[in-house]
Formats: C-alpha cells, structure tokens, sequence
C-alpha cells in the first residue's frame, strides 16, 4: 500500500504542474486565436475594399500585396497555434501516462488491497478509490479537451476565412471552467495527503 500510495502522490504532483503548464498553454492559444479572428476581418476588409477607387489607388498592387502579407501572417500565426495545441498534446499525454502507471500499479497490487483499504478515508487522505476516480475523471477531461481543440485546429485554413473569422468564439465555447474547477479542487482535497508520508 506503500508504493500505492507513493505513486499517488507522484500523480498529483504531476498533475498539479501539468494543469499549471495546460493553463499556460491555454492561454497562448487564446491569444493566437484571437490574432486569427482579427486577420481574417482585416481580410474581409480588405477583399470589400476597391483600392483602385481611393486615394491609395496610386502604389502599385498595393491590395495584392496587403492580401500576400496577411495570408502570410495567417500562415505564421496558425504554425505557431499548432506548436501550441501540439504543447496541450504533450500534457494530455502526460497525464494519461501518469494515470496509466497508477491503474497498473493498483492493478498489480488489488489482491492484496482488501476493500475496506481502498474505500477508508481519514482525514489527512481521501479514499484509494476516490483519487483513482479523480485521476480517471482528470485524464478525461484532457483527452476531451485536447481532441477538441485540436478538431477545432483542423478546421482552420487560410483559405477558409469563415472558420478563422469564428475562430475566437469557437475557441472560447470549449472553455470548461467545471472541469478546472474539479480538478483545483480535487488537488486542495489530496493536498494534506501529498504532504504527509
């Protein structure tokens, strides 16, 4: 139990760093999907716009050229949001990972765990079996959360502005401050158990 128990620890402490750098990450993405949004209604703009029929009519292919350097900023900004998602994917897998060798370690061990163990809480420590639900809970919201987003990233081309221009509130809508909030709460909860030996 022992060795369960250290391992449990390993977990959360995994998980408290890696929903440290996710939030980070987040963050990045957010930003870059916001600078999306904004490039492709500066595109609009700009194929609305008759350059010809305005003072600016007189620098010479002056709409291909603004059309050329935005087209370009989407393609630097969409690399730079896929090295982002990418980075989500690294603490997806992290966390699986780390879930996974708890599972087998507890599988291992399960016929030497009698039932009263796996279910008796005190109060510096939950339950064996409420923090492997919390971790599978965890794990779930990542892989989740990963997957969509990423989906959402496939969708996005420079060539498709509808996508990109709806990007932001894309983005946004698979915000899931609930499962944050479980997940922060479920760490304050193995707090005392983290710390005690």
């Amino acid at each position: 139990m022992l060795q369960l128990h250290q391992e449990l620890r390993r977990s959360f402490q995994s998980l408290k760093e890696n929903q440290t750098v996710w939030r980070g990450e987040l963050d990045d993405c957010t930003a870059l999907v916001n600078s999306l949004g904004n490039l492709a209604e500066q595109l609009r703009a700009l194929k609305s716009v008759e350059i010809a029929n305005t003072p600016l009519s007189s620098f010479p292919n002056l709409q291909e050229r603004l059309l050329h350097k935005l087209l370009n900023a989407v393609d630097s900004v969409l690399r730079r949001f896929s090295q982002k998602v990418d980075a989500l994917r690294s603490v997806r897998d992290s966390v699986c990972k780390q879930v996974a060798a708890v599972f087998q370690m507890y599988e291992q061990n399960s016929d030497l765990l009698p039932l009263r163990t796996c279910v008796e809480r005190r109060a510096d420590s939950p339950s064996i079996s409420d923090m492997l639900e919390w971790l599978q809970d965890t794990e779930r919201y990542y892989r989740i959360q990963y997957i969509q987003r990423k989906n959402l990233l496939e969708m996005m081309t420079p060539d498709d502005l509808t996508v990109i221009a709806t990007a932001p509130k894309s983005w946004t809508s698979l915000d899931s401050p609930g499962g944050e909030e479980r997940i922060s709460d479920m760490l304050l909860q193995v707090s005392f158990f983290m710390e005690s030996d």
